[in-house]
C-alpha cells in the first residue's frame, strides 16, 4: 500500500483539479491506521455530515495511535416501529423492501447504503461497517404488518440496501424468521446477497419458489479474487458466488445476477465474462448498476482508489465524471443507475448484446400474489368485531 507521501504526490500531480487535490489531502487527516482497519473496505472514519463536531486522526508526537485497538464488530439491538419500507423511485421495479441489519459488514467500499449511517450519529467510513444495527423484532413486525386489513400484497424485497445474509444472520438469523413469515402467509419475496450464506435457507426457498414465490438475485461484481478481496473485503469470494448459483438453480429458485456496480476502468472489461459464467452456474436474468457515489461515498471510494490502485486514479475517475455530466454523481431519477454519454451507452450496449446472446432474461415469470393468506400468529393486530 502506498505511503502517505505517495499519496500526497499522486494526488497534487498534474490533471487533478486544486479542489480534489484539496480535498484529498483533508480525507488523509481522516485516514485510520492500516492495522486499525484490517480487513475492512473503507479507509476512512469521517464524522457524520449531521455532526456538530468533526474529528481528525493525527499523531502528537507520543506515538499515542499506537494504543488504539483495531476496530471489532458490534451489533446494538434497534427496535423500530415498523419494519416496511415504502418507496415511491421510478429506477426501482418494487415498491417495498425490508432491512434485517443497518450497516453491513460486508465492507464493500462503494456501497451507496453507507450515508444512511449519519442518521444514528455515526460515520459512512469504518463505522459502517464495524458498528452494526439488528432487529431481532422484524418477524413480529412483519406478522402484524402483513395481517392489517388494509395490505396490498406486492412482493417484498429484502437486501437493497444492506445485505441480509452478511456474517452476523448467521448469529441473529433475522432473515430465515422473516423468510419462514412469508412462506407461512404465501406472501412474495426477492432477495439481494452478495452471500453464500443464502445457500442455508435454500429449503424455506425452494418450496416458496415451487409456487412462484421467491426469486434471488446474487450480486457478482468481478471474477478477480483479489480486486473482490480489497474492494468487498468480507463478502463471499467469487467462486462461492458461483457456487451459491449453482446450488439456488439446481434446487429449483430462480435466480438472477446483478453486475454491481459496474466501475469503468477497474471492473468493466469483466462484464462478458461474468455474464458468461453466471449463465452457465445456472442464472436465467441479469442486470446491472453503473458506480454511483452518493454523500460520503465519493471521498471514501477516492481516497481506496488512490490507496490501492493509485496509477488508475485519474483515469477512472475521468470515465465517472463523463457519465455524470462532469460530477461525481448525479441523483437525477433514470440516470443515476446507468449514467450517461457515450461510455455508459457503450456499457449498455455490451451489456444487452451479451445478455441477449446468452439467452439471459428472455423468460423471466413474474412473483405470484394469489397464494397471499394473511396471518394470524402471535403479535398479529386482532380484529375488534
Amino acid at each position: 500500500m502506498p505511503s502517505l507521501a505517495t499519496l500526497k504526490q499522486t494526488a497534487l500531480a498534474p490533471g487533478l483539479k486544486p479542489a480534489e487535490a484539496d480535498a484529498l489531502m483533508a480525507a488523509s487527516g481522516m485516514r485510520v491506521a492500516d492495522d486499525r482497519v484490517r480487513g475492512r473496505g473503507a479507509g476512512l472514519n469521517m464524522s457524520g455530515r449531521f455532526e456538530i463536531n468533526t474529528r481528525e486522526v493525527f499523531d502528537d508526537g507520543w506515538s499515542s495511535l499506537e494504543d488504539l485497538a483495531p476496530f471489532k464488530t458490534e451489533v446494538q439491538i434497534e427496535k423500530p416501529r415498523t419494519i416496511i419500507t415504502r418507496n415511491q423511485s421510478p429506477d426501482l421495479s418494487f415498491d417495498r423492501s425490508i432491512n434485517p441489519y443497518r450497516g453491513c459488514e460486508h465492507g464493500c467500499v462503494y456501497c451507496f447504503a453507507r450515508p444512511t449511517h449519519a442518521y444514528m450519529g455515526l460515520s459512512a467510513g469504518v463505522d459502517f461497517e464495524a458498528r452494526l444495527f439488528a432487529k431481532p423484532d422484524a418477524p413480529r413486525l412483519l406478522e402484524r404488518e402483513l395481517s392489517r386489513p388494509g395490505y396490498k400484497v406486492q412482493p417484498i424485497a429484502i437486501g437493497t440496501n444492506t445485505d441480509p445474509y452478511q456474517p452476523v444472520e448467521k448469529q441473529w438469523r433475522i432473515m430465515r424468521q422473516l423468510l419462514e413469515v412469508l412462506e407461512a402467509a404465501g406472501h412474495p419475496v426477492g432477495i439481494v446477497t452478495k452471500s453464500a450464506l443464502v445457500m442455508r435457507d435454500i429449503d424455506i426457498l425452494s418450496r416458496m419458489a415451487s409456487k412462484g414465490l421467491a426469486r434471488v438475485a446474487l450480486s457478482v461484481t468481478t471474477l478477480d479474487r483479489k480486486l473482490a478481496r480489497t474492494m468487498e473485503p468480507r463478502a463471499a469470494t467469487p467462486e462461492r458466488r458461483l457456487e451459491a448459483i449453482r446450488a439456488l438453480s439446481n434446487a429449483g429458485i430462480p435466480v438472477s445476477v446483478m453486475v454491481a456496480p459496474v466501475i469503468p476502468g477497474l471492473n468493466d472489461h469483466e462484464i462478458e465474462r461474468i455474464l458468461d459464467s453466471v449463465k452457465a452456474a445456472g442464472a436465467d436474468a441479469a442486470g446491472y448498476v453503473m458506480l454511483r457515489l452518493p454523500i460520503e461515498v465519493s471521498p471514501l471510494f477516492r481516497d481506496w482508489l488512490l490507496r490501492h490502485y493509485p496509477d488508475r486514479y485519474r483515469h477512472v475517475m475521468s470515465l465517472i465524471r463523463s457519465m455524470r455530466g462532469g460530477k461525481d454523481y448525479d441523483a437525477e431519477f433514470g440516470k443515476r443507475m446507468r449514467g450517461t454519454g457515450p461510455y455508459a451507452w457503450q456499457i449498455a450496449r455490451r451489456f444487452d448484446l451479451t445478455a441477449k446472446r446468452l439467452g439471459l432474461n428472455a423468460r423471466k415469470a413474474p412473483l405470484r400474489t394469489d397464494h397471499f393468506v394473511p396471518p394470524h400468529g402471535e403479535g398479529v393486530q386482532l380484529s375488534l368485531l
